[in-house]
């Protein structure tokens, strides 16, 4: 978590006048923080009295906007909160879970804490407030509300806000709630939705769901817009393929399986921009506060009347105008709208101009066939919706036999529909079920189990045998051999197949020690010419016949024999060099031939030519066995100067290898050269002058140096 999640201290007076609209009044988005503040304030709460109030929202952008909403009313109070959300850092809250007098958490960071942190203590608490109370006491945080309402103090404030409350009295009686009140301004009204919202439905096919919302969206450009889907998969792909498709707005993306520093840019982004389209999942319906949403789309069934309510809830809100427009299947309609209506929900169909549908399956097909990482989201998408609809509690409204599957498939841009493996699998269970309970029926009828298992088991022999014949006429029949007909019981042939059914599945271990058994060498490539021969390649292998006796009597003594191993090498360099000989060889050869074929070019000789000259070298080579051979005679002179060692120094230097004196030379500065070249300059001098004098003078002189 970090730093600007808790706030200790005051802000500006001049930063909070510039939240407050035109009208002179500032806009409240939550009726139960002006309370909290009240009593807190009206009991001279401090920062060392604890914790006050704690208010549990279901989902962490709620969460979010709820301590957005509280920085700003209460700028001017000295009590300091926190948002405790998951995705956060755990360690920095632990710290500082102690100074907060106003909590605003989700249901599972909030008992993460109470069961690790010492320090996070609620015996003083006054206040406890659930936003969207229905969502929070439903099956999906039972177990995590029930132990969190056991931590709280009996004595407290309870407060429950919802557009959808609960009247359940075992959700009242888990809160231990004593002489409740149950308050709702729009009760005793005609509808239940606000006035200022239009709500219309349209009913379209699955597979033509993609070309309604794209020509939608092509024709909304200038305007902001919710698209409501039942599944995070969904919301993925729906968002990358037509964000390559480029519609002309800029798109967004929210759902569950984003990181949470990700989900609240994304979140802040569309509050910010006024002309943009957002894909989401459930977790934009409840509670959050869009400002200036033009359309809400609910392309995907609502699970129920409420969660129908929540999601068209985004828009029309305060004293502000919206949209709704829910997209219904045939098979969805007439349920639907009945439960609708019956819930004081005013809804009209509508009809769309086929005119102004474009399709972008053409397209869309052209990127998945492109992108494997997009052809991958899209089987995604497409088995989440069908498991998303299949468990679906309202079956007369959601029916996965009702879908066509291939059709679907091909409006999501696949060519081939993807296999949807739970339904197999249902499919196969329902029919086992059904054998058992005939099979079951038809024993106690007949009162004769063991004649019933006979009869079972002649009809799968029968089934096995009439399989094995259809499988034979496919193929081209062969002569029988004359043999003894072995006649087999019924039953041995039933045992035989369950005991190979049981039979363990052949592992990649036993593979592998199976291999080893058998002396089998993996990754070896043979090559042979076109007489049929092996090719051996004589780099890879030891030509030596002391290798080859090396490696038939070698024995694991645990260690290198040294002394066989340098006899192994000198014998195999013997090999290497005549190699080495041949390649610098045919080096050679390669160059004479390109030399002459220059010069047959500037010579004006012909191609033919020039081959038959190529052909006669190649074929006659020189002799070259009557030449001496130098490294034997440069051995036996080295013996000779060992013996005898009175050798000249240049001989014996030019046998002798040194490295050349330039690797050893170092840079001299340009003062070290001058004064050389000053110093042979002086020597050259004196020995001008010393050529000059006659005998008696450079005797003369040499005496005078002497006596100096």
């Amino acid at each position: 978590m970090q730093n600007k999640n808790f706030k200790i201290k005051n802000k500006n007076s001049k930063k909070f006048k510039k939240k407050i609209p035109v009208d002179g009044k500032p806009k409240i988005k939550r009726a139960f923080l002006i309370p909290i503040l009240e009593n807190l304030y009206l009991k001279k709460w401090t920062r060392l009295d604890g914790v006050g109030a704690i208010i549990i929202s279901p989902t962490r952008e709620l969460a979010y906007q709820i301590f957005e909403t509280l920085k700003k009313v209460g700028a001017h109070h000295d009590f300091s909160s926190g948002l405790i959300i998951g995705g956060k850092n755990l360690k920095f809250e632990k710290t500082r879970m102690d100074q907060c007098n106003i909590v605003i958490c989700t249901p599972g960071r909030l008992l993460q804490h109470m069961d690790e942190n010492p320090l996070f203590n609620c015996i003083s608490m006054q206040i406890l407030v659930l936003d969207e109370a229905d969502r929070c006491l439903d099956m999906g945080f039972a177990d995590t509300m029930n132990a969190i309402i056991d931590n709280l103090p009996p004595d407290r404030q309870t407060l429950l806000f919802s557009a959808t409350q609960t009247k359940s009295v075992k959700d009242l009686a888990r809160l231990s709630l004593k002489s409740p009140e149950y308050i709702a301004p729009h009760d005793k009204a005609d509808t239940r939705t606000p006035a200022t919202l239009q709500q219309n439905y349209v009913v379209v096919n699955q597979e033509d769901k993609m070309t309604m919302l794209w020509s939608f969206i092509k024709s909304h450009l200038k305007q902001k817009s919710i698209v409501f889907m039942s599944s995070c998969k969904q919301v993925k792909y729906i968002y990358e393929i037509f964000s390559k498709l480029r519609p002309g707005v800029s798109l967004l993306a929210l759902y569950g399986t984003l990181h949470q520093d990700r989900r609240m840019a994304i979140y802040d982004e569309f509050c910010k921009r006024s002309k943009v389209v957002l894909f989401a999942t459930d977790i934009a319906s409840r509670g959050l506060d869009f400002p200036i949403v033009s359309w809400v789309i609910q392309l995907d069934c609502p699970e129920d009347v409420n969660a129908y309510i929540h999601r068209a809830g985004r828009t029309a809100r305060h004293k502000a105008q919206g949209e709704s427009l829910l997209v219904l299947t045939p098979n969805e309609e007439t349920s639907m709208v009945e439960e609708l209506k019956s819930n004081k929900i005013p809804i009209n169909q509508i009809s769309i101009d086929p005119k102004r549908l474009f399709s972008p399956q053409v397209k869309m097909e052209a990127f998945v066939a492109q992108s494997n990482e997009l052809k991958e989201s899209a089987q995604r998408a497409f088995v989440a919706y069908i498991k998303s609809v299949y468990l679906m509690k309202n079956k007369k409204i959601f029916n996965v036999e009702s879908i066509n599957f291939d059709e679907y498939a091909r409006s999501l841009g696949l060519v081939v529909t993807p296999r949807v493996r739970f339904l197999q699998r249902l499919k196969k269970r329902k029919e086992k079920n059904e054998i058992e309970e005939k099979s079951d029926d038809d024993i106690d009828s007949a009162g004769d189990e063991s004649n019933q298992k006979e009869k079972l088991k002649s009809i799968d022999l029968n089934a096995l045998m009439a399989e094995e014949s259809d499988e034979d006429d496919d193929f081209v029949t062969i002569k029988r051999k004359d043999h003894e007909i072995v006649e087999f019981d019924s039953e041995t042939i039933v045992e035989d197949i369950k005991e190979a059914r049981k039979s363990k599945i052949l592992t990649k271990a036993a593979l592998a020690k199976k291999i080893i058994k058998k002396k089998i060498v993996p990754n070896k490539k043979i090559q042979y010419d076109e007489e049929g021969k092996e090719i051996i390649n004589t780099a890879k292998q030891l030509q030596s016949e002391l290798a080859r006796e090396y490696e038939e009597n070698d024995d694991d003594d645990g260690g290198i024999n040294i002394e066989k191993a340098k006899e192994l090498l000198e014998e195999e360099d013997k090999f290497d060099k005549q190699r080495y000989k041949e390649k610098v060889k045919l080096k050679h050869r390669e160059k004479k031939n390109k030399l002459k074929k220059l010069r047959t070019k500037e010579s004006g000789k012909d191609d033919d030519d020039d081959e038959e000259e190529f052909d006669s070298e190649s074929a006659e080579e020189p002799d070259v066995s009557w030449l001496p051979d130098y490294d034997e005679i440069n051995r036996k002179q080295a013996e000779m100067s060992d013996e005898e060692g009175d050798q000249d120094s240049e001989s014996s230097d030019d046998q002798i290898h040194r490295p050349p004196t330039k690797l050893y030379e170092k840079k001299r500065s340009a003062e070290e050269e001058s004064s050389e070249e000053e110093i042979h300059l002086k020597k050259k001098s004196r020995k001008d002058i010393a050529s000059k004098l006659t005998l008696n003078d450079a005797e003369a002189l040499a005496m005078s140096l002497i006596s100096k």
